[in-house]
């Protein structure tokens, strides 16, 4: 803006303003729920979009230090589907604590065996690393099969 458009008092000034998420909006996102089949879904494009929801960065009122998001309920994660070599080839890994106690495994096999566990620490790794992100992942839900006990918080079905 130069200053002939200051001088001028026809000039309109428009100053936007940034909204910050309220305890009221996060009593409000508290009670909100979606649940996304996993079926057929790809596990890392599936993990962001729960991620992004679990942040709230899906609301226009996302604020970065306030818990906005929302919760997240995925069914039929034994049937989620990885692209290309990577059930064969990419390995997790933990200790145990003990010494010698660095163990892997393959994400082939840890697929079989925990498939909820893998959506889980997929989200998980997307989020965060502070005090609210173990707020978030408390509000995410994984089962393996198509049912789930949370029918009372009136979940909205999210393809």
């Amino acid at each position: 803006m130069c200053s002939s458009d200051l001088d001028n008092p026809s000039t309109i000034l428009i100053m936007t303003k940034t909204t910050f998420a309220t305890v009221e909006k996060n009593h409000e996102a508290m009670n909100t729920w979606h649940v996304i089949d996993a079926s057929g879904q790809t596990l890392g494009r599936m993990a962001t979009r729960i991620a992004t929801i679990l942040m709230g960065k899906h609301r226009p009122d996302y604020t970065p230090h306030i818990l906005v998001g929302e919760g997240v309920i995925v069914t039929n994660a034994d049937k989620i589907k990885l692209t290309g070599n990577k059930a064969n080839t990419r390995e997790y890994t933990f200790y145990t604590g003990h010494p010698g106690g660095l163990r892997s495994v393959k994400l082939g096999e840890y697929l079989e065996k925990a498939p909820d566990e893998v959506v889980r620490l997929a989200v998980r790794r997307m989020l965060p690393k502070n005090r609210i992100a173990r707020r978030m992942i408390s509000r995410l839900k994984v089962y393996r099969g198509a049912e789930h006990p949370h029918v009372a918080q009136k979940p909205a079905a999210l393809s």
